[in-house]
């Protein structure tokens, strides 16, 4: 006979979770998995709060499965390693980003694409190979095959390093895949939210003159006094962005909204690329022409691999690369929700779950 759910998972766990399409999060008692011969266990001690975690709690994709905790961009201190795992030690500092699985064995596995599997298993509210679900980092622990996990440096305070598990990553990636990371490349970040702003850090370390398009004239002080970008254009100011046709090698979508992308493709040089990685909820409008005339390609990226996550971790460490931060105590996760989605935080809420997750609650 297979073990009881209670056998596989005896393991205590105290988090927020919603229970349906309202969103809203509660306090959730539930269990993890003993510590497997592969897996890494650790406290939580921050967790960074994720556009796609509002979208997931509100079932906007619909493949929320509920109860729900989210939470994605998860940092914390190793508690108990399985008997096989190699890299990590009890007292490690460590992440866990979107991922917690995959098959491990096809062509993307095979080549450091994990994010890429069919059988991708997602952090919260996706199934484990046994069957379970997963949940997410707005807890208390968690518990992971070591391949999954990523180790964070020593000069990266963790709360500031959290988000980028995930924002990180998903600007990281793009920008070096598709060769926008040369010195003195010209690119562009539409949006200035939590991967915009993280996106300007990095194309800004890889040499890149940076402009920042957004439709709020207001943060143009912001994005080149304390984000360090070069040039700031207003989307819908028609003269900036006529001045600025075919000056870009490349654009950085972060855009999650519904918006024109006939402007954008007009700011790209011949051959230029259009990367999105924002994932508005509706199709986008793309007219062939824009693409054709100037042999432009219009592309997506996914977060990264384990291995390029890493990678993306020790680079923003020797760069000091780090997300701006809010710090929330647990109590106000749902008031956080709320001025998420009116764009009322720079650039990124992040739990305080050490200091401020009672079970109690």
């Amino acid at each position: 006979m297979g073990k009881s759910p209670a056998e596989q998972h005896p393991k205590k766990a105290f988090g927020w979770a919603a229970s349906d399409t309202s969103g809203i999060l509660s306090p959730f008692h539930f269990s993890r998995r003993e510590t497997g011969e592969n897996d890494v266990a650790f406290k939580v001690l921050y967790c960074g709060i994720c556009h796609s975690d509002l979208h997931m709690l509100k079932n906007e994709w619909g493949n929320t499965i509920y109860p729900i905790v989210p939470g994605h961009e998860i940092v914390g201190e190793v508690t108990e390693v399985g008997s096989k795992v190699k890299n990590f030690k009890v007292g490690d500092k460590v992440g866990v980003g979107c991922m917690v699985g995959s098959c491990r064995s096809c062509d993307n596995c095979s080549n450091n694409l994990e994010n890429y599997c069919p059988k991708m298993i997602l952090t919260y509210s996706s199934k484990e190979s046994d069957g379970s679900i997963t949940y997410g980092g707005y807890s208390n622990c968690m518990v992971a095959d070591e391949h999954f996990i990523v180790r964070i440096p020593d000069s990266i305070p963790l709360h500031a390093g959290a988000p980028l598990l995930c924002a990180g990553i998903t600007v990281y990636s793009p920008l070096r895949y598709y060769g926008l990371d040369k010195p003195g490349m010209q690119i562009g970040v539409v949006g200035l939210g939590g991967l915009g702003h993280v996106a300007v850090k990095f194309a800004k370390a890889f040499g890149a003159k940076v402009t920042v398009i957004s439709t709020s004239p207001n943060k143009k002080q912001e994005a080149i006094e304390r984000l360090g970008a070069d040039s700031f254009l207003v989307s819908r100011d028609q003269e900036q962005m006529q001045a600025a046709r075919g000056t870009l090698d490349g654009i950085i979508d972060t855009v999650s909204a519904a918006h024109p992308l006939l402007p954008l493709l007009s700011l790209i040089k011949t051959h230029g690329k259009l990367v999105m990685v924002g994932a508005p909820e509706k199709p986008l409008e793309i007219p062939a022409f824009a693409l054709i005339g100037g042999r432009k390609t219009m592309a997506g990226s996914c977060i990264g691999g384990m291995k390029e996550t890493q990678e993306m971790i020790d680079f923003a460490a020797k760069h000091n690369i780090t997300a701006d931060v809010e710090m929330i105590p647990m109590d106000d996760v749902n008031k956080a929700m709320e001025r998420m989605l009116k764009q009322d935080v720079k650039y990124r809420f992040v739990i305080d779950i050490a200091n401020s997750l009672k079970s109690s609650s």
